[in-house]
């Protein structure tokens, strides 16, 4: 019997209850950083563990919304949650004008389109004037919030991001959950026999791809706030690399399996700085190890033991000795 969805919510109060807690023994930054590339992993899984839709291209969301964000906070003084839905909602409308394009393609087609949009998105920020070049947007300011919410203590901000986080992290359960999810999750398995059901594919894809790009948006744009800063880095076609490496190391299409590769890669790149470009051949190795040890991710492969030998799967062997006819 595979594990229900009251031990997903289970998990998900047990992580919110430490994570509240989290930063009186970690650095608030440190655990802002995680939870944006937390966000941002869960949004690229939505398309490629529920829709199996790969994407190379999510960074072109994820950096453009920190672009956004990051100018209309500073250029026109707007205040922090505006910008970060600004930057969300120029993620989504990107999305949609994206999604148009490459869901007409399937498999590695899909992948090459998406890449070659997101490098197009990479060579217009390094040209445009407002992205700021190759210095990018820099001394975003953290204004107050609703006027009085002073997030430029990072304790204060950790916890606005965490409810950011929360946010979307239950709006993407809330989706896969719902007969939308199962639809995606039939299109997923056997498209022609969903195309037989009558569904129209396309424009469900469409509308998961749009949604992943929006909370992809979202994330990007937490982050340029929590770090003061947009930049190229962001928008590069090896950050959509890291966001799938995140998926798989943790456990695509699992729920809690990207938050989980999320932790571990940047927790690698935070506290083995000091390998400098080794980092990288660390990350390959650990990559390598995980599709070949564990080929359904960390998390994917724990789901798979428990539902093989955890008390359920014990009382469906009884029920299944029971019903036998006697020999």
């Amino acid at each position: 019997m595979p594990i229900g969805r009251n031990w997903s919510m289970n998990v998900f109060v047990a992580f919110v209850l430490l994570a509240l807690v989290a930063p009186f023994a970690i650095y608030p930054v440190f655990l802002m950083n995680v939870l944006c590339f937390a966000l941002f992993a869960c949004a690229f899984n939505l398309l490629i563990g529920y829709v199996g839709l790969l994407s190379f291209g999510h960074a072109m969301f994820f950096g453009f919304a920190a672009y956004i964000s990051g100018y209309a906070v500073k250029a026109w003084g707007w205040e922090p949650l505006l910008g970060i839905a600004a930057g969300m909602a120029v993620a989504a409308a990107m999305g949609l004008l994206a999604g148009a394009i490459a869901i007409r393609r399937q498999g590695i087609y899909f992948a090459m389109v998406t890449l070659a949009l997101s490098q197009m998105v990479f060579f217009f920020c390094l040209q445009a004037k407002f992205t700021g070049g190759e210095d990018g947007i820099q001394a975003i300011p953290r204004r107050p919030l609703l006027g009085h919410i002073d997030i430029r203590n990072d304790f204060v901000f950790y916890y606005v991001v965490l409810l950011i986080f929360c946010a979307g992290f239950l709006t993407i359960y809330r989706t896969i959950h719902s007969p939308f999810g199962q639809v995606l999750k039939a299109i997923r398995e056997n498209e022609p026999r969903a195309i037989s059901l009558g569904y129209a594919v396309d424009r469900f894809k469409l509308i998961a791809f749009v949604l992943s790009a929006a909370l992809a948006g979202l994330a990007g744009a937490t982050k340029a706030i929590v770090f003061q800063l947009a930049s190229l880095t962001d928008v590069t076609w090896q950050m959509s690399g890291e966001v799938v490496l995140m998926t798989l190391v943790g456990g695509m299409g699992t729920v809690f399996g990207p938050i989980v590769g999320a932790a571990i890669i940047v927790s690698m790149q935070n506290y083995l700085s000091g390998f400098g470009e080794w980092v990288l051949v660390i990350q390959g190795i650990i990559f390598v190890t995980t599709v070949l040890l564990f080929r359904r991710g960390i998390v994917g492969e724990m789901l798979a033991l428990v539902n093989r030998y955890g008390p359920a799967s014990r009382q469906d062997h009884l029920r299944l000795r029971e019903a036998r006819p006697a020999e």
